[in-house]
């Protein structure tokens, strides 16, 4: 089985990656991560600490509907793939410009972003989940994916693509009740279904009380207003002259 190790770099634009650069990352971090993701891959549910909040994960199709169910999620919503630019390039298609937004929103100012684009929903990586959760999870044959989220979403990012199983998830609320920051904001219900807690404390990007800024980078479409939204609009602005619209 194949993966697409040999797309070019001038098409992905050349920029730095910045998640699987080799930096140090502490034995703290990828203990957790491992516990984390073990949980994960056995089809459980972890609560687990992104720069830009705490996320619900799950890693069955089970899981992702108990989370579901359990934040009262309207039904036109659609969980997030937890991923870095490996995983994106093994998923996505897109053109150059595409792939140039990703790669100057993450790479070169090393921003967290909420990436929506077309992917290829037959992919090893997605395989894994039921067709009913992939249909949760996609919409038109577009993906949502949380890049660059800090050095534990990398290390679990790292072991979801070597394992290949896929981390879908949402934030850890009950839904319109916004982005939790803290393990103890969390409401017990939602803590309650985990089967794991990573706690890491304050996240980065609490000053936001958001969650991460959601773009659709071949349409410049603002699926949500998120952290860092304003630098975003800024950089698509300068990098690629287009003016963004909430």
């Amino acid at each position: 089985m194949r993966f697409r190790r040999d797309i070019g770099a001038a098409k992905r634009g050349g920029a730095k990656n910045v998640q699987n650069e080799a930096i140090m990352t502490s034995e703290f971090i990828k203990k957790d991560a491992c516990k984390a993701f073990d949980i994960l891959k056995a089809g459980g549910i972890a609560i687990i600490p992104m720069d830009v909040g705490y996320t619900c994960a799950g890693g069955s199709g089970a899981a992702l509907k108990k989370i579901f169910d359990t934040k009262q999620r309207q039904a036109s919503k659609r969980n997030a793939m937890v991923g870095d630019l490996a995983i994106a390039k093994e998923l996505y298609e897109l053109s150059e410009r595409g792939w140039d937004v990703i790669n100057t929103i993450v790479g070169d100012y090393d921003l967290p972003l909420g990436a929506v684009g077309p992917c290829r929903l037959d992919h090893p990586l997605l395989n894994v989940l039921d067709r009913k959760a992939i249909q949760a999870s996609t919409k038109d044959g577009t993906l949502v994916m949380l890049l660059n989220a800090g050095p534990f979403h990398a290390e679990i990012c790292k072991l979801s693509l070597e394992q290949l199983h896929p981390i879908f998830g949402s934030s850890a609320n009950v839904s319109l009740t916004g982005t939790k920051f803290r393990i103890e904001d969390i409401e017990p219900e939602i803590k309650d279904i985990a089967d794991v807690i990573i706690d890491h404390g304050l996240r980065k990007y609490h000053f936001y009380e958001q969650s991460s800024t959601l773009l659709n980078v071949e349409t410049f479409e603002v699926v949500r207003r998120g952290s860092n939204y304003e630098i975003i609009a800024d950089i698509c602005k300068r990098r690629f002259n287009i003016e963004l619209v909430v």
